[in-house]
């Protein structure tokens, strides 16, 4: 029986003209993360991460406070889909970034307001309908995320970490729990930063034991507890 841990980047830097790059509180939770999966999981045979900025810097802290040596295969497969095309596609005007955090801001709520936009952009871009207008539909975006969980699967090793983002994780777990399309975007919203998804590999495939667990996030630490 292998065991796989899909970890989520720390949080990235929204609102920032550059979003991957992890903020202050990301690198504390990578930092804290680390620091306790040393005695939870021990060390890992296998170690990947995404080609994006957020998942290596996610990664090097986290093994860094692991005790562990900060390296790690490279694999895009993992990487995020474009949410920069997908807020352009949803109204083309939000090319233009202050354009779209001015327009956020008139609402007193933007955050708010941005995760209801944004959750409509995900709709349009899952629904099929406008696929032609994508660079990466939905379904390519599933097939690759899949077929780099099967290349892990494929390693001759019993654990394994994979730093990654919240859609590539909460596409794995609807594949895993065989869910409609449609709920995709449910659980993509509750992907804690920095938390761990634990899926258990064995003769009868794979299963998943373990989403968004991010109780080390909870009590004295509840300050770095963060969704986006």
């Amino acid at each position: 029986m292998a065991v796989i841990y899909l970890v989520r980047h720390g949080q990235a830097s929204w609102g920032k003209s550059d979003y991957d790059e992890l903020s202050t509180t990301g690198i504390a939770q990578a930092q804290h993360l680390g620091s306790l999966l040393i005695k939870r999981i021990g060390r890992p045979d296998l170690v990947i991460a995404g080609t994006m900025r957020r998942h290596k810097q996610t990664a090097e802290h986290v093994l860094t406070h692991m005790g562990l040596s900060a390296e790690w295969r490279t694999d895009p497969g993992w990487n995020e889909y474009d949410h920069q095309e997908l807020i352009v596609r949803q109204n083309p005007r939000y090319k233009s970034r202050t354009y779209m955090m001015a327009d956020m801001a008139r609402t007193l709520k933007p955050k708010e307001a941005f995760q209801t936009f944004f959750e409509q952009a995900l709709d349009r871009w899952v629904s099929g309908v406008y696929d032609h207008e994508y660079q990466e539909t939905w379904p390519t975006f599933r097939q690759r995320v899949d077929e780099a969980l099967n290349s892990v699967v494929n390693y001759q090793m019993d654990s394994a970490m994979v730093f990654t983002s919240g859609g590539a994780i909460s596409a794995t777990v609807k594949r895993l729990w065989n869910m409609p399309d449609s709920e995709w975007r449910k659980l993509n919203r509750v992907v804690a930063n920095a938390s761990l998804t634990k899926i258990v590999v064995g003769r009868r495939g794979m299963h998943l034991s373990t989403f968004n667990d991010h109780g080390h996030f909870e009590g004295e630490h509840r300050r770095l507890l963060t969704y986006r």
